[in-house]
This record gives C-alpha cells, sequence and structure tokens, in this order.
C-alpha cells in the first residue's frame, strides 16, 4: 500500500513463574522500524530515529507519562501472566 504505516506493538516477556523477570517492551513503529522504545528494565523512552530521539526527550522529559508507561508492567503484564500461567498449570 502507499502512503504511511505506523503501529504500537507491546510486548510482556518474563520467563520464570514468579514474573520477578518479566520486562514490558513498548514498540512505536513507523514504516515498518522502531522509532521510539520504552523498556521497564531501562525505565524510560529510547530514541532510534531522529524524530524519534526528539520524540523520546519531550516523553523522558513529562513525569506523568513516565510514570503511567512504568506502571503498565503492574497493571497489564502481570495479572495477564498470572492467568496465561494458571491456564497453562491447570491443563498440565
Amino acid at each position: 500500500a502507499n502512503g504511511y504505516y505506523y503501529s504500537r506493538w507491546i510486548k510482556c516477556i518474563w520467563s520464570s513463574h514468579d514474573l520477578s523477570d518479566m520486562v514490558l517492551i513498548d514498540n512505536y513503529i513507523f514504516n515498518k522500524d522502531v522509532h521510539i522504545q520504552f523498556n521497564s528494565t531501562v525505565g524510560e523512552y529510547v530514541g532510534y530515529t531522529e524524530h524519534g530521539v526528539y520524540n523520546a526527550r519531550n516523553w523522558n522529559s513529562n513525569p506523568g507519562q513516565l510514570q503511567q508507561e512504568r506502571a503498565e508492567l503492574e497493571r497489564v503484564c502481570k495479572p495477564n501472566a498470572e492467568i496465561d500461567q494458571s491456564t497453562i498449570t491447570d491443563k498440565s
């Protein structure tokens, strides 16, 4: 398709049952390239393009936005991981 392609992919990644190693990765994608990423281990936005660096700098200077993004690990990832793990455990 002609035009621009924009998407956002949020991933929750973990490998242990206690979820202590869980990481939230929030990718902002433009034309199939990640231009900004939030990684809960880093705790702030990182830009990968000129425009992404500019936006990451602005977003990192907003404490409310950073606090909300950091809270997504507890709000979204961990409850859903617990549901997934209980479903898998109940089946085995």
